[in-house]
């Protein structure tokens, strides 16, 4: 059974992450559990996620009770930042995905610096991305 579409393809959010990521040498764009994401051989982003709360505050829901962020995305984090990153409120630590190293940054809770997003998608595409491709982003 397939999984629901859990977006909009007229969202601006995801119209400027797809500008984004698909800008990268050999990105490719598909729907995978409902959400777009956005792959060089392995997925790089996506555009959506997911958390369990561990902690009450600043969610209305009870711990353990799972939290949609529509507006999000999700990459791939170097461990090396990872704790520093998970300081910011923006950020949130994915369901299903975020002990393989995801990271998700809302995009509600600020205003969204596309310049930053375009940095973290850069970065999570050349922790997953074949060589040759990260060469020829270099080489750009």
């Amino acid at each position: 059974m397939p999984h629901p579409v859990m977006f909009s393809d007229d969202d601006p959010g995801l119209a400027a992450l797809r500008a984004i990521a698909i800008g990268l040498p050999g990105a490719y764009e598909k729907v995978s559990h409902g959400r777009p994401g956005f792959f060089a051989t392995k997925m790089f982003a996506s555009y959506g996620g997911s958390s369990k709360v561990t902690r009450p505050p600043g969610h209305s829901a009870a711990a353990g009770e799972m939290v949609r962020y529509p507006y999000s995305m999700l990459v791939k984090v170097d461990d090396a930042e990872r704790a520093a990153l998970m300081q910011d409120d923006r950020f949130y630590y994915p369901a299903y995905v975020g002990g393989s190293g995801w990271l998700g940054l809302d995009f509600t809770a600020a205003e969204v610096d596309w310049d930053e997003v375009r940095e973290l998608v850069d970065a999570s595409f050349r922790l997953v991305a074949p060589t040759r491709l990260i060469a020829e982003l270099d080489r750009r």
